[in-house]
């Protein structure tokens, strides 16, 4: 009888812990994914265009963790073009950081990068306000950086004008 219980907790314990794994993954995917952002930045005609990117897919073997479409940073903004994608999951955030390339492979968050906010849809047309007083030529990339599990999801090499 107390085998029975045993393994009866145990199985709780794990089919607990799976499904909840499973729920963190799968929640992006169901409720998040059809959300599109159309964030306008506001007085576009006055700001100075600094830099324009491309988000690439980092590792094209993995299907996941994938991005596309275009950024531009204004003297005091990041706009993630109205054309910007990225696969859903869990806290995912924008960073600049200050190398060139930013590869799978790169400690992204060992880097001196600057974290402007976390990312509001997956899709679409979206304005992070730069830090005042911030040297943007020390960032020569934008990145969307996974802070739950510190996975790169899709980086952007800067062009500056």
């Amino acid at each position: 009888m107390k085998k029975i219980f045993v393994s009866l907790f145990i199985g709780a314990l794990l089919g607990g812990a799976g499904g909840f794994a499973l729920g963190i993954f799968l929640y992006p995917y169901i409720f998040l994914s059809d959300i599109v952002a159309k964030e306008q930045v506001v007085n576009v005609a006055e700001k100075k265009i600094i830099a324009t990117g491309k988000f690439i897919h980092a590792n094209p073997n993995d299907p996941i963790h994938h991005g596309k479409g275009g950024v531009t940073v204004y003297n005091d903004t990041v706009h993630l073009n109205a054309d910007f994608e990225v696969g859903p999951g869990p806290a995912f955030h924008v960073y600049l950081v200050p190398l060139d390339t930013v590869t799978p492979a790169t400690a992204v968050d060992k880097t001196m990068f600057v974290d402007l906010g976390r990312l509001r849809a997956f899709k679409g047309s979206q304005v992070y306000d730069i830090p005042p007083g911030l040297d943007l030529k020390k960032y020569p990339s934008v990145v969307i950086w996974c802070e739950h599990f510190s996975v790169l999801i899709s980086p952007a090499r800067l062009e500056f004008r």
